[in-house]
């Protein structure tokens, strides 16, 4: 069946999701696109193609046992000098997204990290310096929250784009989808009251 790559994340939703990713393509980052703006809780892992079934049941158990919680973004970081990134962080929902992300990697995927898991929204990665410092301050003052309902598996494609497999909405019995898509209007029915 061959290997794919997956990755596992919270969803910034909108207005958030779409306003972060036109910024970071705005500071020059070709990634921007081919990535939605979210909170990783498993970084791209290849994995082999016949483990999907057992790790999307894994997901799902995750996902059943969880609660929806608070995410407020404040302010940037950088991970600079030891990796290329600038990020807006996360003020609340750090010790959710810790506990979540160490759940979702003690099943079937089971990832060892490369650096301390440090829950945040990249928004320049692999740029220019000076388009670094210019993400840093430009967004200094960035701030949003809202309430996490779940999380969703992603595939990395051949053109090296993320879409989205599935969602696993928090709690039995909550309707899907638990994280709303970043292409959906602020103004529709289904996009949620996203007011801090």
């Amino acid at each position: 069946m061959g290997t794919v790559t997956l990755g596992v994340s919270i969803a910034v939703p909108e207005p958030y999701g779409s306003m972060l990713q036109e910024r970071r393509a705005g500071f020059g980052d070709p990634a921007a696109y081919g990535i939605p703006t979210h909170v990783t809780l498993l970084p791209p892992t290849e994995v082999d193609a016949s483990i999907l079934p057992t790790f999307r049941h894994h997901l799902t158990r995750v996902a059943a046992a969880g609660r929806p919680f608070r995410m407020r973004l404040a302010g940037t970081g950088t991970f600079r000098p030891l990796s290329p990134v600038v990020f807006v962080k996360l003020a609340e929902g750090i010790r959710e997204c810790t506990e979540l992300q160490e759940r979702v990697r003690s099943g079937p995927v089971q990832r060892e990290l490369q650096f301390p898991y440090h829950p945040h929204v990249t928004v320049a990665h692999g740029i220019a310096e000076d388009a670094m410092d210019r993400a840093y301050e430009e967004l200094s003052d960035y701030a949003a929250c809202w309430s996490a309902a779940g999380f969703a598996l992603y595939e990395q494609g051949d053109d090296g784009h993320w879409r989205k497999m599935h969602d696993y909405p928090f709690g039995r019995g909550l309707p899907a989808p638990g994280v709303p898509a970043q292409s959906a209007p602020v103004d529709s029915p289904a996009a949620p009251s996203l007011r801090p």
